[in-house]
């Protein structure tokens, strides 16, 4: 079951209006999204946006069990189309965006696509489950792109220090036959990496999943597009909430931020962190980060 990181200090950061208008830009399965619509009430407006179909059908059966619940959309779609999802709502500005940027444990145990390298499935990485020919996806990108590109992406998108040593084992691995799975992609890196680097508390193919997964739903640019319409969106002293999870992410997310010091404010100046008793209950939260900006003019 996924649980919502960082809830009350979302919560409390978004300064939820009754009757308001928010948008939850990750709804999944609605954990965030349950506690803004109990608070907004039946006079308020929610926009459930997330890629993942099922996700959003497991959003509605919750959300419909509410009392006095708002005035609900469900959009699948990505984040980065906010201002053309609003439009087409007919919603000119709204008081309050929140973005979970994390992969749900729904998405990361369940869902097939390979985002985990603790099951062995399809290379796929797509938080989109609509499949589409023209959709990137990781087995793309394992067996069709050339050495350089994918040691740029190891390194731009997770800081790997052996981008070069797996990027090459992998395009030496594929010439014998392409390479289908996330054990199969695991067998590779470790085989790429010294021994010490197998054997520390982090493991080691986990940069390698995290800069494909990036690349494959553009993540970066997707954020980039987020930011860029918070403050088009956002009415006066509205407030945005952003968790990310690791540090490129977060980097991405503070340098955007920073370029929009006209219009948005950082609420707070160290990144929000969560509790000894949250990451004690939900160890996957240990790496959340929460940055929160208003709209200033």
């Amino acid at each position: 079951m996924h649980i919502p990181v960082l809830l009350k200090e979302s919560l409390d950061g978004l300064q939820i209006k009754k009757g308001g208008t928010y948008v939850d830009c990750t709804t999944n399965r609605a954990g965030h999204s349950i506690e803004i619509a109990k608070e907004i009430g039946e006079k308020g407006i929610l926009i459930c946006i997330d890629l993942d179909n099922e996700a959003l059908a497991e959003a509605k059966e919750k959300l419909d069990k509410i009392t006095d619940k708002p005035e609900i959309h469900f959009v699948h779609s990505n984040f980065r189309h906010l201002t053309s999802i609003l439009e087409n709502l007919k919603i000119e500005s709204v008081d309050g965006i929140l973005a979970d940027l994390g992969l749900s444990s729904e998405e990361l145990d369940e869902s097939g696509r390979g985002f985990s390298f603790r099951f062995d499935e399809p290379l796929k990485m797509t938080f989109d489950t609509e499949e589409r020919d023209d959709m990137t996806t990781a087995y793309e990108i394992i067996n069709n792109w050339g050495e350089e590109s994918m040691a740029d992406i190891l390194y731009g998108f997770a800081d790997e220090t052996y981008s070069h040593r797996i990027a090459h084992r992998i395009v030496e691995r594929r010439k014998e036959k392409p390479i289908a799975t996330t054990h199969e992609l695991v067998d590779i890196i470790g085989g790429a990496v010294p021994a010490a680097y197998r054997h520390k508390k982090t493991h080691y193919a986990t940069k390698t999943f995290q800069a494909l997964r990036m690349a494959v739903n553009d993540e970066i640019g997707s954020i980039k597009e987020l930011i860029d319409a918070i403050p088009k969106v956002l009415k006066l002293n509205g407030r945005a909430c952003i968790i990310t999870f690791h540090s490129t992410e977060d980097r991405i997310v503070k340098q955007s931020l920073r370029g929009k010091a006209e219009s948005l404010k950082m609420v707070n100046k160290k990144v929000i962190v969560p509790s000894e008793e949250e990451e004690k209950e939900n160890p996957r939260s240990r790496s959340a980060q929460l940055r929160i900006v208003e709209k200033i003019c």
